[in-house]
């Protein structure tokens, strides 16, 4: 028999003094609370009530372990009040993961939006070049750049991660514009070594990138990568969107549009689950809404 069941049954028929009452509540016969009652009997090594024809009466034990089962089954009540009012309305906290460059330039500045409109939802989130298993580090939902390989994730397409190649005005007047990819070879260009191998400055037409030579700045953050090319030490090669501010404002300039490599597909990862909770329906139709 199910414990908790049994539990249930054994506080009913001592809040309503009989079996026959707790019998009614529950819609079972008499004899199956009598049942119930024998087989936490069983489990306890004790006696819980002690029945007559006339009335029944709870053992010391029985009185103790009573006022145990109602703590119980108010904790289990509570629990369940709220996995069903967090599938109500979003609530609760997110589990977010994703790149360092898209979190810190792209998703980061969205979170304030989405959180004054879901003041219930608290976003906990991780930015990290490395793959990270979502499920087995409890992660919800993940955007990934780049091809995905086969999973029993759930994978919804978002707008492409487009880059753009930029240096800073002093950098072009001091060691020129680049007019095709091959003159990438007197230049510094600035590498990420999170970059997997056919990211690495593959340029539309050139797709060899033996012919650039590694940087003698290489970094796995993106941001200081972009603090460098301010600086004028070399060409970036990032995300638009990335360094749109920066372009507007002249601080970088854009430089062999032609040649830049198809946009890489973007994706919302999230593990699969039969009734996905509102704080993630929430944050997935928030996140498609401004990247789709």
């Amino acid at each position: 028999m199910d414990k908790l069941r049994s539990m249930e049954i054994f506080v009913a028929a001592v809040d309503s003094g009989s079996f026959t009452a707790a019998a009614e509540r529950f819609g079972i016969s008499a004899v199956m609370v009598g049942k119930h009652v024998r087989e936490l009997e069983q489990r306890l090594g004790a006696a819980l009530l002690t029945r007559t024809t006339r009335r029944q009466s709870l053992t010391e034990i029985g009185r103790q372990y009573a006022e145990q089962c109602r703590a119980i089954l108010a904790q289990v009540n509570a629990a369940e009040s709220l996995a069903e009012t967090m599938r109500i309305a979003p609530r609760g906290v997110l589990k977010v993961t994703t790149a360092v460059s898209f979190g810190m330039e792209w998703l980061a500045p969205m979170l304030p939006d989405y959180l004054g409109m879901h003041p219930e939802v608290s976003v906990d989130l991780n930015l990290n070049d490395r793959m990270i298993d979502m499920v087995e580090e409890g992660f919800d939902i993940a955007v990934r750049i780049g091809t995905l390989e086969d999973s029993s994730l759930v994978a919804r397409p978002l707008r492409p991660y487009g880059v753009v190649i930029c240096g800073s005005p002093e950098y072009l007047a001091r060691r020129g514009v680049p007019q095709v990819p091959s003159d990438l070879a007197q230049h510094e260009c600035l590498e990420f070594s999170g970059w997997v191998p056919q990211a690495r400055w593959r340029l539309k037409g050139y797709p060899d990138a033996r012919h650039i030579p590694v940087s003698r700045l290489r970094a796995n953050n993106s941001y200081a990568l972009k603090q460098a090319a301010l600086k004028g030490f070399g060409l970036i090669m990032q995300a638009e969107t990335a360094l749109a501010q920066d372009i507007a404002a002249g601080r970088l300039v854009r430089v062999l549009d032609d040649y830049l490599p198809t946009p890489r597909p973007m994706h919302l990862l999230y593990p699969r689950d039969r009734q996905p909770t509102p704080k993630l329906t929430s944050f997935i139709d928030f996140i498609r809404s401004r990247l789709e």
